[in-house]
């Protein structure tokens, strides 16, 4: 193992939430064949790339200030289409920030394209341009920051945010990267982890239970609109028995600072490709 860390690679995943009697989130199962997380429930999320730091996004986005770079929320909402068929935009004609976002008919017209967006072969933002959308970077709320620990050979900086689901859309997995696409309450995955009924990797687990603070999509959009985002970054320790795991800082609804390192399943990154 070298001695010098690699450098984090700017990732992005988003919680796209709904109500149905409760709040539940999307969750991709990850396939099989996939080297990192495999067959684990994640969010929808992967590596930013050259293009979502593209200065034409600029033009092509409701934005709004915030802390965090804008291609970190066009990385989240291109892999949530990519991942899921979801996507978060408007059409050109109405957009401004709080505006309604497109519906099924633009979602089913553009799911033609997914995959070959995924593989680097369509351009994301000439196919939102060529169909006169803009993205809604706005409705983005940052909800976590995870950065892999110095130990991995592949590092990522990712950061979580959680949206509400627009009206209609229907999440279908990818077929490729994804086998499964589920809604799911974050106490229901949480207890399906538990159970061994379903793999959640450490920084999936946490962001559920730190989800689980609120009841619904409202009170989630609400509460951690201004909340702090600590930046997260597992450290090896030891707990009072000598034991090794990770340490990480106090973050509300996480409950805990120490995870024994035999259950962590994967500590290579929050649930995106490798």
């Amino acid at each position: 193992m070298s001695e010098t860390a690699s450098e984090p690679r700017l990732s992005a995943t988003i919680l796209l939430l709904r109500d149905a009697g409760e709040m539940q989130v999307l969750m991709v199962k990850r396939h099989h064949r996939i080297d990192f997380a495999s067959g684990a429930l994640v969010f929808p999320g992967g590596k930013a790339n050259d293009e979502d730091a593209s200065p034409e996004w600029s033009g092509l986005s409701d934005c709004e200030h915030s802390a965090e770079p804008l291609s970190v929320r066009i990385a989240a909402i291109r892999e949530c289409y990519e991942e899921s068929g979801i996507l978060l935009a408007r059409s050109i004609a109405a957009r401004g920030a709080g505006r309604p976002l497109v519906g099924v008919d633009v979602a089913e017209r553009l799911d033609p394209f997914r995959s070959a967006v995924d593989r680097g072969e369509q351009s994301f933002l000439d196919l939102v341009r060529d169909h006169e959308l803009v993205l809604a970077t706005d409705t983005l709320v940052h909800f976590g920051h995870w950065v892999t620990p110095t130990l991995m050979p592949k590092r990522f900086d990712t950061h979580f945010f959680i949206a509400a689901t627009p009206d209609a859309q229907i999440a279908r997995q990818d077929g490729r990267e994804t086998t499964l696409a589920t809604w799911l309450s974050p106490g229901e995955a949480l207890r399906q982890e538990s159970s061994g009924e379903a793999t959640i990797i450490f920084p999936t687990r946490m962001n559920l239970k730190r989800l689980a603070l609120v009841s619904d999509t409202k009170a989630a959009m609400s509460r951690f609109a201004d909340a702090p985002v600590p930046r997260v970054l597992p450290e090896m320790t030891e707990d009072e028995d000598g034991n090794p795991c990770l340490r990480i800082p106090e973050v509300e609804g996480y409950g805990q600072t120490l995870e024994p390192l035999e259950n962590v399943k994967d500590v290579a990154g929050p649930g995106h490709r490798g």
